[in-house]
């Protein structure tokens, strides 16, 4: 199993972000992401500054989608960031909700192939093609293949990320979701032929842990009342909710989220972090992406996952 660190701007200012990141590069994370929201601080910014100020770590960005950035400006940040940070740049290409697309007033419903012939262009830039008149890369990458993970939602996207990607984002919020999930994306991989043990799957999921577990709850509420009411009701059912019980979330925000709707995320103590992420590994995760409050004190809680959880997986 190996682990990210998924920092959303919830957690704190752009300083404190990379101050985290560099946190988790000291004590044994394998990657640092962060999602790339509509109108959110910018990934790509928040990416290049982590580059200058780690060493170890993969660093990259969550659902970038081609809707808002074509595959010429996905190419030259991807090569751009895999020089600053010497081969270590990967790119989440795709959404995990097509809701905040349509705030732009963008139809994203021809995804799945918007989305396939998105990566074959980034990759075919990046292997110095040229893919028509003055479309090609002004510089050499330092890599002509930087890992492209797909950022999927739903099953056609799943098995997409199967089909396509070196690995997949997908969100499994709650964790009792991972096995449907995993075995949407083997079933693409296998489709075309694809060992599916090729495709690094990275669970995105919502963690809030501290050494008192009780204090961990009441930081999730925020983040779940933002995110959760775009969720589908497939991803829900594991734990018997609907897309329609988020209605008040919508109307009144954090203070309508329900202690079953915490269910969403992993919460506690270490050893219930541990417990959570041995299920996903059992489940066919490769790599959890972890993110959310992550909890009361963040860096306690980077501090907590890489001194009590991280070893007990290596």
């Amino acid at each position: 199993m190996r682990f990210g660190l998924r920092l959303v701007q919830h957690v704190g200012p752009a300083r404190e972000l990379v101050r985290l990141a560099t946190l988790a590069d000291e004590v044994g994370f394998d990657a640092v992401w962060f999602p790339h929201d509509p109108f959110m601080k910018h990934a790509w910014a928040m990416a290049a500054a982590v580059a200058e100020n780690t060493s170890r770590v993969q660093i990259g960005s969550v659902q970038t989608t081609p809707y808002l950035n074509e595959p010429s400006e996905a190419a030259t940040f991807l090569a751009t960031l895999d020089e600053l940070s010497g081969g270590r740049a990967v790119l989440g290409y795709g959404l995990h909700t097509d809701e905040m697309v349509e705030w732009y007033g963008i139809d994203a419903s021809d995804r799945v192939a918007r989305i396939r012939e998105s990566v074959e262009t980034v990759r075919g830039l990046l292997r110095g093609e040229t893919l028509r008149a003055e479309w090609y890369l002004r510089f050499s990458p330092l890599r002509p293949d930087p890992p492209i993970y797909v950022t999927p939602f739903g099953r056609d996207l799943l098995e997409l990320s199967g089909e396509i990607g070196d690995g997949s984002l997908p969100l499994v919020m709650p964790p009792e979701a991972a096995p449907g999930v995993v075995e949407a994306i083997h079933a693409g991989a296998r489709r075309v032929g694809r060992d599916p043990a090729e495709v690094d799957i990275a669970a995105c999921v919502w963690l809030s842990v501290a050494a008192d577990g009780d204090a961990a709850a009441d930081t999730l509420r925020p983040i779940v009342a933002y995110f959760a009411p775009y969720f589908l009701d497939e991803q829900l059912a594991p734990i018997g909710l609907r897309r329609e019980d988020f209605a008040s979330v919508r109307e009144v925000g954090a203070a309508a989220v329900t202690d079953e709707m915490l269910r969403l995320a992993v919460v506690g103590t270490p050893a219930d972090a541990f417990a959570a992420i041995a299920g996903l590994a059992e489940a066919g995760v490769t790599q959890v992406c972890i993110g959310g409050p992550l909890g009361p004190d963040p860096a306690e809680a980077v501090r907590l996952i890489g001194e009590r959880v991280i070893p007990a997986f290596r």
